[in-house]
């Protein structure tokens, strides 16, 4: 039972930790040139990408590499919320992009921490995904953490 709660400890409580005490905190703008993009939308797109993954899982699991698929949807989220588009396939689709709280592109460590901490977000019920659709910002409890927003482009 303790090595249990161990691993449990270690999944979901170093990544948030780690997240907060790393990222240089800025003060958010008064407002921003786009708006925010809500629970649905955001949802919508995460649908997206979870098709496109599984695709990707079904394809690794058929040559036997099933346990690169937690591998790939890593990179998947840190490389394309890092990269020049900011938004994975499923964002880009619905113009939804992830920003810091300057308006600016995030890190590849930023996203990294953000995808971890997600976890978080999961476990109590799904509770900081629904915050998105409450809180001022548009924020999930994982993007509270690493301190992102999404804007909708146009």
């Amino acid at each position: 039972m303790g090595i249990i709660l161990l691993i449990f400890l270690i999944i979901y409580g170093i990544p948030p930790i780690l997240t907060h005490y790393l990222i240089t905190k800025n003060l958010y703008a008064e407002s921003y040139s786009k708006k925010y993009a809500g629970f649905w939308m955001r949802f919508a797109a995460g649908l997206i990408d979870g098709l496109i993954l599984a695709a990707a899982g079904i394809i690794l699991s058929m040559i036997g590499l099933v346990f690169l698929t937690l591998f790939i949807g890593w990179l998947y989220y840190s490389i394309f919320h890092s990269s020049k588009y900011q938004a994975t396939l499923g964002m880009m689709v619905l113009r939804v992009r992830i920003y810091n709280e300057l308006e600016g592109r995030i890190s590849f460590g930023r996203a990294t921490g953000r995808y971890f901490t997600s976890g978080l977000s999961a476990i109590i019920l799904f509770i900081g995904f629904f915050m998105i659709g409450w809180t001022i910002r548009k924020q999930g409890l994982h993007d509270k953490i690493a301190r992102t927003i999404h804007l909708v482009d146009g």
